[in-house]
């Protein structure tokens, strides 16, 4: 993909280059090390306004690809370009002012927001962290993103378990929004949400990327909800990105075999009013470990069109239709 080729009136907020994350695993009965390639040289942008979908099995690395974004991880090698300046060589206080605009939402909102504190304080503690003390101030800003949300302000002194699932994840998002981040990371926000609420989590996203021109990165297994939220969309398998494109094309033409067969295990997609089937296609086996990564394609021993080059050779994320980028040697095209 070639990332110099900017869209002048909408510039990349985020762009990362060549950016891996590995972890080292040590036995416990001997010396040896293991190598996990979570994330392994990925190239990927995102604009202000845009809501961009990764989608993956479980293990393939998309959360781990979002801590990375939000600095909760730090990346082993490659880099991470914010309005295209390299936060690797930021100082300590650009550094800290990044960390307001980059915020991340978790996917289960009982787990990340703190037992012991009510909303008032959960919402508060950033701000209060970069140096507003006004107490009349901070009710203000907490008051008005909670409505932002959706959360009434005769919850703003009840604990977590007092409220429903929707309701904690709508605070979970207030504080990501009370700093005015530009770039949102929401890692399987609506998974642990019952059918029935999600719509809603999903219309507020949608409002809220209108409403304040956020980018964000929607990380979820769910393909469906994916199509229904994102602009673009990108499919990861075993620490890459093998196929990205618009939300409509990728949907209306997948071209890798792995998008296909995660296409195939949704009875029916609905796009511009016309349901469209896709082939019943079963993966055989499970991914290949992320310590030892076989040669040639990660989906070779898994793909219904391997041949003896994608044992060999892996393909690079090219741009095969405009805007349409794969990684594959031998690509689903229309006739």
């Amino acid at each position: 993909m070639n990332n110099d080729v900017k869209n002048l009136k909408n510039p990349d907020l985020v762009r990362v280059e060549n950016l891996k994350c590995y972890f080292t695993r040590s036995s416990v009965f001997t010396n040896k090390k293991d190598i996990i390639h979570a994330v392994d040289r990925i190239n990927w942008q995102i604009r202000s306004g845009e809501i961009f979908g990764l989608v993956g099995e479980s293990g393939c690395g998309k959360s781990t690809f979002g801590k990375v974004l939000a600095g909760l991880i730090n990346p082993t090698n490659g880099s991470i370009f914010y309005k295209d300046k390299d936060t690797s060589s930021l100082n300590k206080v650009d550094k800290n002012n990044l960390r307001a605009k980059i915020q991340m939402i978790f996917q289960d909102p009982l787990a990340s927001l703190d037992p012991r504190k009510n909303i008032y304080s959960i919402v508060s503690e950033g701000i209060f962290h970069i140096g507003i003390r006004k107490k009349s101030e901070i009710l203000e800003k907490v008051a008005g993103v909670l409505d932002l949300v959706g959360i009434p302000n005769k919850f703003l002194f009840r604990l977590p378990h007092e409220l429903s699932g929707g309701q904690r994840q709508r605070v979970a998002i207030a504080r990501a929004l009370i700093l005015n981040p530009e770039f949102l990371i929401a890692d399987e926000p609506t998974s642990s949400l019952d059918i029935s609420v999600q719509s809603h989590i999903l219309n507020l996203f949608k409002d809220l990327q209108k409403k304040l021109n956020l980018a964000v990165l929607f990380i979820s297994h769910d393909l469906a909800v994916v199509k229904f939220i994102s602009n673009k969309v990108g499919v990861m398998y075993l620490g890459k990105i093998v196929e990205l494109s618009s939300s409509q094309n990728l949907f209306e033409e997948p071209m890798h075999p792995y998008t296909r067969a995660l296409l195939s295990s949704i009875p029916k997609i609905i796009i511009d009013k016309k349901t469209i089937f896709f082939d019943d296609i079963k993966l055989q086996g499970d991914p290949p470990s992320p310590i030892n990564i076989p040669p040639g394609c990660r989906f070779a021993g898994r793909c219904y069109k391997s041949e003896e080059i994608c044992k060999k050779v892996e393909s690079e994320l090219i741009e095969i239709k405009k805007d349409h980028f794969l990684s594959c040697h031998f690509p689903e095209l229309k006739n």
